[in-house]
């Protein structure tokens, strides 16, 4: 497959790896409640998406994560597809209650085992773990206490950061600590749409406050444990545009790039929340103790963006506390994914140069971009996914157009390895480079990795 001819026509160059440098670092990005299945074997403790998704209507079919991709018993396999496609860098989680079934107290040995087999395999094949601490399985045990309203979760996660980075420190060099903030404390603590289900302001203001302190406090933890760990933590990022050029729609912008873009990163920079741009969110001070404004900052090594797609947002009378709604891309009638994002490349330009240009901010890594597309198994097996190839080929584009501008970002990790469950959505958005039967759970690489595989293999010269 050459996959040079795409870009030959109308004068557009090649997409090489060399453009990008001999550091930059290329990978691909999972998370553990979506792949691991094994929901209650080996001592694992209940997370509040295992009771989440079990409860009827909450998501997509009744569907649920129990088995996944059962990549607890799979990894193996999965691991030598990652090899095989010459993937240098593998972004996963460490189930929280995996390890800590109580969220607090007894450590499961078994649970500690696992991890160290996979990130034991993982070098053994050359496969440089990215450890991301939270990826939104807070165990259930902590959530009949209050999970992420409770400001004393900030040190139930301290504890079980030290007891992850104590056990795998000498082995894994790259650590995140929490996996987007905004979409764990808004979808489940402000609209209800994920675990744990709760709704309203009195939940989403002290979650969203006390994740900003667990960020920081537990990239401390990590510094103090490993003094030369690369540590950084992630955010959902979407570029945002007014609708029109009126005052109220510009306004109405604002305060919602105040909410998804900047509610997290600010603080952690030592900027204090955006509530200048957003006054609902005063009502966060409430929450604030004295030295929190110190407890919030971390200097961290770098940040990861997580971008699919942009907004476009007017102002609106009948949404509570924004004043604002989103119009959606089905009624623009642009190009869509299968989660009807709109598909537009140039959000990740746009999104890289604004993060580039906080100070505070060392270096940038896409720890997450991909789609969700309709993809099928044709009757030979193959996986012709071209739109997700094309999708990735031209954000990859963006991303280097920010780069060669100079903007400090120095790796890209593609959502997702294979197929997985979508949390409310179930299994039906397929984001993955590798399909997954879910019935027989048979992989198959799709036309995107094979892709994937000759970029990174510097194959896609022109001939």
């Amino acid at each position: 497959m050459n996959i040079s001819s795409e870009f030959i026509k109308d004068g557009i160059s090649p997409l090489q790896r060399k453009k990008f440098g001999n550091e930059f670092q290329w990978g691909v990005s999972v998370s553990a409640y979506q792949i691991e299945g094994a929901h209650d074997k080996d001592g694992k403790g209940l997370s509040i998406w295992d009771v989440f998704t079990n409860k009827k209507g909450k998501v997509f079919n009744n569907q649920n994560g129990n088995i996944a991709c059962d990549f607890y018993h799979r990894s193996s396999d999965d691991l030598q597809l990652i090899q095989q496609l010459s993937i240098p860098n593998f972004r996963f989680s460490i189930s929280w209650p995996r390890i800590l079934p109580q969220g607090t107290g007894q450590v499961n040995a078994m649970g500690i085992a696992y991890y160290d087999r996979l990130i034991d395999e993982c070098l053994s094949l050359g496969i440089e773990p990215w450890v991301t601490l939270y990826h939104w399985d807070l165990p259930h045990a902590l959530e009949l206490k209050g999970g992420w309203t409770n400001r004393d979760i900030v040190s139930w996660f301290v504890d079980f950061v030290a007891i992850c980075v104590q056990q795998y420190g000498d082995k894994v060099k790259n650590w995140m600590v929490l996996n987007e903030p905004m979409v764990f404390t808004g979808a489940g603590y402000f609209l209800g749409v994920h675990a744990p289900g709760r709704r309203g302001m009195s939940n989403f203001l002290p979650a969203a406050h006390h994740a900003v302190l667990a960020m920081a406090e537990g990239a401390r933890t990590i510094r103090a444990i490993c003094p030369q760990a690369n540590i950084g933590t992630t955010f959902s990022c979407s570029h945002i545009e007014p609708y029109s050029n009126k005052e109220k729609d510009i306004l109405a912008a604002k305060r919602v790039d105040a909410l998804l873009n900047r509610l997290f990163i600010e603080p952690t920079l030592g900027l204090g929340y955006p509530t200048q741009d957003l006054p609902a969110l005063r009502k966060i001070e409430k929450y604030i103790l004295a030295n929190d404004d110190k407890l919030m900052k971390f200097d961290f090594d770098f940040i990861g963006i997580q971008n699919y797609t942009r907004e476009i947002v007017k102002h609106s009378y009948f949404t509570p506390y924004l004043r604002a709604s989103i119009v959606k891309a089905t009624k623009r009638k642009v190009p869509t994914t299968l989660m009807n994002w709109e598909v537009y490349p140039s959000s990740i330009y746009h999104i890289l140069k604004k993060y580039d240009a906080y100070e505070g901010i060392k270096k940038i890594y896409i720890t997450e971009n991909g789609a969700a597309f309709t993809d099928y198994a044709n009757d030979d097996g193959s996986v012709e996914d071209h739109h997700r190839k094309e999708f990735l080929q031209n954000y990859l584009k963006e991303l280097l157009k920010a780069k060669e501008e100079g903007v400090k970002v120095e790796g890209y990790f593609i959502w997702t390895l294979k197929d997985n469950f979508e949390w409310a959505e179930g299994f039906h958005p397929r984001f993955g480079i590798i399909y997954v039967d879910f019935k027989t759970q048979q992989r198959t690489i799709k036309a995107s990795g094979w892709w994937y595989k000759e970029f990174l293999e510097e194959t896609n010269r022109m001939e």
